[in-house]
């Protein structure tokens, strides 16, 4: 068995609730961590038939439309506390909202400031969702981490608020 990624245990992760279909896990993973991990639907669907290759996953029932489940083995579950139990490594920022700002010179006066505006609401909407998140969690971790996207969506509201407008 080859090292787990971070989208082989998040997919892993989410397969611990019971079996999926790609289409549910790309779902789950959007709501339980798209704040901080993206998941896509191209990922999925590339990574699942290499967890069953790997014998972490197995065929379940057939879905809706040809859809097909996954449910986690045994060896899955065992790869997945692995992981949970290995070095996190560090952690890579990958915004996309950054990397325009960093090339904002190209942009026009009024492409910047649509840029900064849907940002903004982008943002908001986000601090919204893990305002929400925080006030349902039960769990202490699931609500340190909604308290985390809280944090992120505040900070990214401090970057663009921060950049003069004109």
């Amino acid at each position: 068995m080859s090292e787990l990624n971070a989208t082989a245990a998040a997919l892993l992760g989410l397969l611990q609730d019971g079996p999926a279909t790609g289409g549910q896990l790309v779902a789950s993973a959007e709501e339980r961590f798209g704040a901080f991990f993206s998941v896509t639907r191209s990922q999925v669907y590339r990574e699942l038939p290499a967890l069953a290759k790997e014998g972490l996953v197995r065929l379940g029932k057939q879905g809706p439309r040809s859809s097909q489940q996954y449910a986690i083995t045994a060896a899955g579950k065992k790869a997945f506390k692995a992981w949970l139990g290995s070095d996190a490594g560090p952690d890579h920022l990958r915004s996309p909202l950054i990397l325009r700002l960093v090339h904002a010179g190209s942009l026009t006066a009024k492409q910047r400031s649509t840029l900064i505006d849907s940002a903004r609401t982008a943002y908001s909407q986000d601090l919204d969702e893990a305002k929400a998140a925080v006030k349902a969690a039960d769990d202490p971790y699931v609500k340190a981490v909604a308290e985390f996207g809280q944090a992120h969506a505040r900070a990214a509201l401090k970057l663009v608020d921060a950049i003069p407008q004109g």
